[in-house]
């Protein structure tokens, strides 16, 4: 994520020393840049505590159910080329009955992989999977080359479906298992992301950017 560019850039209002953006990412992400840590601390605050309590029905966007709050941020902070940074990851772990591991958690279809939640290293890009995996996806190689196998039976499906390449023999599998699940990955980021990086969620995110205030 800290190699990632941004979608756009603007400044909240009061804040003409920070610089505010959407960050190019599957989950979703203000990235704010100041030489004033004190004035990027007190934003990002700002932010923070109009997450907290913010809704958009229209995109799943849900702050309470009752009295049990469900928005939080991730922030991860760093400092390049002379300026503080801070990327604010929004969060959101309401449930419902189609989704009973929560809206923005790895979905079903990838819980073979990851089922877990998302954790501040996964928010950043780098995947912790469970340590099942080591041995699992042998046995998903062996599967992939008409071998003996113990393949899940959870694993079969995705299988099948990296089983139609045309490039699969003994001396690529890996690898392409690798990106296959690399590519799984992402799907669980995106799953994460509060707001789709379609149009209609990228304007629900400027919803609540311009909530808050621009210049």
């Amino acid at each position: 994520m800290e190699i990632a560019e941004l979608d756009n850039e603007f400044h909240f209002k009061g804040y003409s020393d920070v610089t505010a953006g959407i960050v190019k990412w599957p989950m979703s992400v203000l990235r704010l840049r100041s030489q004033n840590k004190a004035r990027l601390v007190e934003l990002a605050e700002k932010i923070r505590l109009a997450w907290y309590d913010y809704s958009d029905e229209s995109v799943d966007v849900l702050a309470y159910t009752g009295d049990t709050p469900h928005h939080t941020v991730t922030p991860i902070a760093r400092k390049r080329d002379g300026q503080f940074e801070l990327d604010i990851v929004l969060r959101d772990n309401h449930t419902t009955a189609e989704f009973p591991d929560g809206v923005y958690h790895p979905h079903a279809d990838v819980q073979h992989i990851k089922k877990e939640n998302i954790g501040l290293i996964e928010v950043m890009g780098l995947a912790i999977l469970p340590p099942r995996l080591k041995d699992e996806l042998l046995e998903v190689e062996k599967y992939l080359l008409n071998q003996y196998n113990e393949i899940a039976d959870y694993h079969k499906d995705w299988a099948d479906e990296i089983k139609k390449r045309t490039d699969i023999t003994a001396d690529t599998v890996h690898n392409i298992v690798q990106e296959e699940v690399g590519h799984v990955f992402v799907r669980v980021l995106e799953d994460a992301g509060v707001y789709k990086r379609d149009e209609k969620g990228q304007k629900a995110f400027m919803r609540f950017v311009n909530g808050i205030g621009l210049e």
